[in-house]
């Protein structure tokens, strides 16, 4: 599956109705931006089976304040509608590999189980 690009408007449906979405935060400006993505696009040939969104932090400036961008390139995993990952910098591809290996095998039942103790600890 090649990349896509996410506005916005189709953020959340994209990390809700899909089991694991990569997103890349980057602009054109961005010189380590521009090493990665062909790291990146590699990466999406090889697991058809993960939604690799990219956001143009210039042309989405809301999208990028809410999701807490302050440096780009920043790489962020979702599984299950939950963030897992999130890190500044371009990563090599045996680093990206990594960070897809280890997402694929998260045990979600034991993340929602956390997420839902974190929440009954959190004062009222």
């Amino acid at each position: 599956m090649a990349t896509i690009d996410t506005t916005e408007a189709d953020f959340a449906p994209t990390i809700e109705s899909n089991d694991i979405v990569l997103v890349d935060f980057w602009a054109s400006w961005c010189g380590p931006c521009r090493m990665f993505a062909p790291t990146y696009e590699a990466a999406s040939a090889k697991h058809p089976d993960v939604v690799f969104a990219k956001v143009d932090t210039e042309a989405e400036q809301r999208l990028a304040a809410a999701a807490g961008i302050s440096s780009i390139p920043t790489l962020m995993a979702f599984r299950e509608g939950v963030l897992v990952f999130s890190q500044p910098g371009a990563l090599p591809a045996a680093g990206l590999e990594q960070v897809i290996t280890a997402v694929k095998g998260l045990d979600m039942a034991e993340v929602h189980a956390e997420l839902a103790r974190q929440q009954a600890e959190q004062p009222a």
